[in-house]
């Protein structure tokens, strides 16, 4: 992702160089607000995996799930977020703190009368909504039944988190990056823990099945990670008060640049939806029943972690930004500000990949495997780990540019790459699924997001010219030569721990706490002898915030 700069650029002034640090920063402390997160994320998932294993039920509630989490990308955390921080972001930069408070009150109301009807056709529709993403539950007595069932009892998910999406923008655009970020973990722990004393403690009082309690769990901990955040909005002045004025310019901003966004993530849906319809179909040879789904699920959970803490958490601290950049016309600080946080997310996000292909049976079998989840389930996770990885990096880019071009004004661009992917992911998942099996779904998965992170980075390049110049293009070499390195130090060491005979638990843990610090000192070294520049920056940012903390607790 580099190019050539049509003259080099001017050298970077310390206010620059201050802009820099400071977006360094804030994705430091969101980064390890959104690890926590990922954290106890996989935590809920290893609970559940362990309690339920690759099950009919589990199954079901996995899509059940899936329906109100699709459209919480589409409407909330999706289309949402990145047609509202631009517009409130102007408004507090150019306007009063009084007229933006309006706008996100104006937002607030929208939200309840508009994502509240989608979750009731939700509710309505949940039957077709399932026979399009998952006919082949029907193979299975009582699985379809039980997914529409789940879905109807997560649909209120869907209004709960549109308007925590919508409080977390409001403080991203205050630079308050860690709270935000940390609600998802109450919802994690939330969700889990009630939905585990409903599933379980007092199913029979409350006359509702082990699954049902989760489903429920769901909810609970969707409304705690919206009023977590309520206080810290009150302390700032942005009290809810309903508010009715669809006249007003800068509401009717956010919605015009929502319906090309809705569209555009309506494409990654559909996409979704297309997987999961050839997931549902694919029945396993050695088990004789369907497991890919869960396969599937487990396998991108990991695929989050590095997502979430790197690419989230540097397009969070990115978005507000540039948006203030654009509002004002400063667009050399736009490109530089982009260019650096590309740099960025590939310095983290290659070696990450590198990683979860080489060690990935390794990491689902130490964290995943016990259980109903057997030893064939974790080979047929990493199998579909590995083909996952190789889109990591393109997956977390599109989290930093889909959102350039919200702040440029300009929505119709990601539509149209996005409508395009749906015939990229068929055409890969169709063919690839013959040769794969499961895993082809998450080749398809990779293979949209290097295209669609190619195509964005170029029509960026093109109008705006250079962004991140020979900087950018330095970096992606020196990062790919530390990773090549990497790979070839973490491969000799899982081949020599291979060859020691230990039992497959005790392997998959050495190679953890051996094989991944080891790969991991020799992939900074490599990056700091070759004088990777975003690698002194990185690291500040991330070690900022720990130091604060330590400081704080002595």
């Amino acid at each position: 992702m580099g190019g050539s700069t049509q003259g080099d650029k001017p050298p970077e002034s310390s206010e620059q160089s201050g802009a820099t640090n400071k977006i360094a920063r804030a994705a430091g402390a969101a980064s390890i607000a959104v690890f926590a997160s990922r954290i106890s994320g996989l935590a809920r998932e290893i609970i559940l995996t362990r309690r339920f294993g690759a099950s009919m039920e589990y199954e079901a509630y996995l899509q059940g799930f899936r329906i109100p989490n699709l459209t919480r990308d589409l409407f909330a955390e999706g289309a949402l977020s990145s047609a509202f921080v631009p517009v409130f972001v102007e408004y507090l930069t150019t306007k009063s703190k009084e007229e933006a408070a309006r706008l996100a009150n104006l937002v607030a109301t929208g939200i309840m009368l508009i994502v509240g009807a989608v979750c009731l056709l939700m509710m309505l529709g949940a039957p077709a909504l399932m026979d399009a993403s998952a006919s082949g539950f029907h193979n299975v007595p009582g699985k379809f039944e039980t997914a529409v069932h789940l879905a109807r009892i997560m649909s209120p998910f869907l209004l709960l988190v549109a308007l925590a999406a919508q409080a977390m923008g409001i403080l991203n655009s205050l630079n308050i990056y860690a709270l935000p970020a940390f609600s998802s973990t109450l919802f994690n722990v939330g969700s889990v823990a009630t939905g585990l004393f409903l599933g379980f403690v007092a199913n029979d009082f409350l006359g509702i099945s082990h699954i049902e309690g989760i489903a429920w769990g769901v909810v609970i901990g969707g409304a705690m990670q919206l009023l977590v955040q309520v206080p810290s909005l009150m302390k700032h002045g942005f009290v809810f008060k309903p508010v009715f004025d669809w006249s007003n310019p800068g509401l009717r901003r956010i919605l015009k640049t929502m319906g090309p966004a809705i569209i555009g993530n309506a494409a990654v849906q559909i996409n979704v939806f297309v997987n999961s319809n050839f997931a549902s179909q694919i029945v396993d040879a050695q088990r004789g029943a369907n497991g890919a789904m869960s396969w599937l699920n487990c396998s991108f959970r990991f695929m989050q972690l590095p997502l979430g803490v790197f690419g989230v958490a540097i397009a969070s601290a990115t978005l507000p930004a540039i948006s203030r950049a654009a509002s004002v016309g400063d667009m050399m600080a736009f490109r530089r500000t982009l260019g650096r946080s590309l740099g960025m997310v590939l310095l983290l996000t290659v070696p990450s990949s590198v990683g979860l292909a080489i060690l990935g049976q390794s990491v689902v079998g130490a964290i995943y495997e016990g259980g109903k989840f057997n030893h064939y389930d974790t080979e047929q996770t990493a199998y579909a780990l590995s083909f996952f990885s190789i889109g990591l990096a393109a997956y977390s880019c599109l989290k930093v540019l889909t959102p350039a071009f919200y702040a440029l004004k300009d929505s119709r661009t990601p539509m149209l790459i996005s409508v395009a992917s749906v015939v990229v992911n068929y055409a890969i998942a169709s063919q690839m699924t013959k040769h794969f099996g499961h895993a082809g779904l998450a080749l398809s998965t990779s293979g949209v997001a290097l295209t669609g992170a190619v195509a964005q980075y170029w029509i960026l390049r093109g109008r705006l010219g250079v962004i991140g110049g020979t900087e950018l293009l330095s970096t992606t070499t020196k990062v790919a030569i530390a990773s090549a390195a990497m790979a070839v130090i973490i491969w000799l060491s899982n081949a020599g721990l291979g060859r020691l005979a230990m039992p497959g638990k005790t392997l998959y843990w050495a190679n953890i706490l051996l094989t991944i610090p080891v790969g991991a000192m020799a992939y900074y070294w490599v990056c700091k002898a070759l004088r990777v520049a975003e690698l002194e920056t990185a690291t500040r940012a991330l070690m900022g915030p720990l130091n604060r903390l330590r400081a704080k607790i002595s």
